[in-house]
């Protein structure tokens, strides 16, 4: 394998996952660079922060996906610069060699003009924050029914999520569905009517990817469940535990949930000039990054600026996994000397869930809403997680909860503290910031 053309890809997300599995009958060497030893799969994120399934459900290892591909070799390390004139990496474990390099190194949350209070609030971009997030509820509810803090109830209880994307709803929903079934069962002497959930939307409508009626529906899911969905509600500020919107209102809470956005997460020593707004990288039809023969990106951190495409495809794991899949092929035309074909994107279409038995979907020549598109959306869902025991555990788990009304995973089994986390913080960025 020494004298194959070796092939670093950088991150095991969705992108880079199918790009691997798709080079296995090339004559390459192939590297899979990501800071995890595991694959999990983002939609479900939200299921993990509520109680709904384990880590485990969603996660899977990369070693493990790849064991019988022989020329897929994986590392587990951080990426600290691209040296693209002489084709290395500089890694955690060393320097790195490569005759192609595909960076798949996906996004992270766009906090946009709060950086400065994101030790503040809490978001859902990774297991470590699903975790987090889970624990901080439950924290909360305990604090709550033993009222030793002196805070109010509704500030210890109340929830506050800012976004009205496909992450900000389900969170919603599941947490709704969580205060009608769950807490008053774990909690009974805890006053849920003390409890709000409020979903702070800037623009007109939730799901604006989505059609209008997949938006309204969605909307009037949300609010039959309990939801305060407030539209054209922009957050100018959080202090004092207090959430201040731009016209002055304040809602108490304790517990901010952050899903109003992501940026791309490029690696260090790109030039400036591929680099476009929101962080991603420029690239050609072809995936290939501007001015570099060598260097291609794929998934959430690329952009193809076109006419079609003013703002590049969307940040969404199909396009990552449909680039992956082409690039492979592209990768082979060029070990043949041939020409590279252009990417096309097929658009097969957006779900979103908003509870239980609720969900929207918006196929390319269907929409429709209900009890059939959450089928339709579970389906989907279980047969796009790796590993066969994730699709029974997560299948498992949500029949359990369709006939219990229940999520019974609430266990507080690694605390959260957000002052502790804080005064982390104040010692300067960590890994991979």
């Amino acid at each position: 394998m020494e004298n194959k053309p070796q092939v670093v890809i950088v991150g095991a997300g969705f992108g880079g996952i199918e790009l691997a599995r798709s080079l296995r009958r090339l004559p390459v060497d192939v590297l899979l660079i990501d800071r995890n030893n595991y694959h999990n799969f983002q939609p479900l994120m939200y299921q993990v922060a509520t109680g709904g399934l384990e880590p485990d459900s969603i996660a899977y290892p990369v070693r493990r996906i790849f064991r019988r591909f022989r020329n897929v070799r994986c590392r587990m390390a951080e990426v600290s610069l691209v040296d693209w004139e002489r084709s290395r990496l500089f890694t955690s474990i060393g320097t790195v060699p490569y005759d192609y390099l595909v960076i798949a190194t996906g996004s992270r949350t766009n906090y946009f003009n709060f950086e400065s209070l994101q030790d503040r609030m809490l978001t859902l971009k990774s297991l470590p924050d699903a975790l987090n997030l889970r624990s901080f509820v439950y924290q909360n509810l305990e604090k709550a029914i033993a009222n030793y803090s002196g805070e109010p109830l509704e500030e210890i209880m109340n929830i506050a999520i800012v976004g009205g994307g496909p992450a900000g709803i389900e969170l919603a929903g599941a947490l709704a569905e969580m205060k009608k079934h769950v807490i008053p069962r774990d909690f009974p002497d805890l006053d849920t009517s003390l409890m709000s959930i409020n979903l702070y939307q800037s623009g007109d409508r939730v799901l604006k990817a989505m059609s209008e009626i997949a938006s309204e529906k969605a909307r009037e899911y949300l609010e039959d469940l309990g939801v305060n969905v407030l539209l054209n509600s922009r957050v100018a500020d959080y202090r004092d535990d207090q959430v201040h919107l731009s016209d002055g209102t304040r809602f108490p809470t304790d517990t901010v949930i952050w899903t109003a956005g992501v940026r791309a997460a490029p690696l260090n020593g790109l030039p400036e000039s591929c680099l476009l707004k929101g962080n991603r990288i420029a690239v050609d039809p072809c995936n290939r990054v501007a001015g570099m023969d060598n260097v291609f990106a794929i998934g959430d951190v690329a952009a193809c600026i076109a006419e079609a495409t003013p703002r590049g495809l969307p940040m969404l794991a199909p396009v990552a996994q449909q680039q992956g899949r082409h690039l492979a092929g592209n990768l082979g035309r060029l070990l043949r000397r041939r020409d590279l074909v252009p990417f096309v994107y097929r658009d097969r279409g957006a779900m979103a869930t908003v509870g239980r038995a609720r969900a929207v979907a918006d196929l390319p020549n269907w929409k429709f809403q209900g009890t059939f598109a959450w089928v339709v959306w579970m389906a989907v869902h279980i047969y796009s997680l790796v590993g066969f025991r994730n699709k029974l555990s997560a299948l498992y788990h949500w029949a359990f909860n369709y006939l219990s009304y229940d999520r019974p995973l609430g266990l507080i089994i690694r605390p959260y503290r957000r002052e502790a986390q804080d005064a982390a913080s104040d010692s300067g960025p960590g890994p991979g910031d």
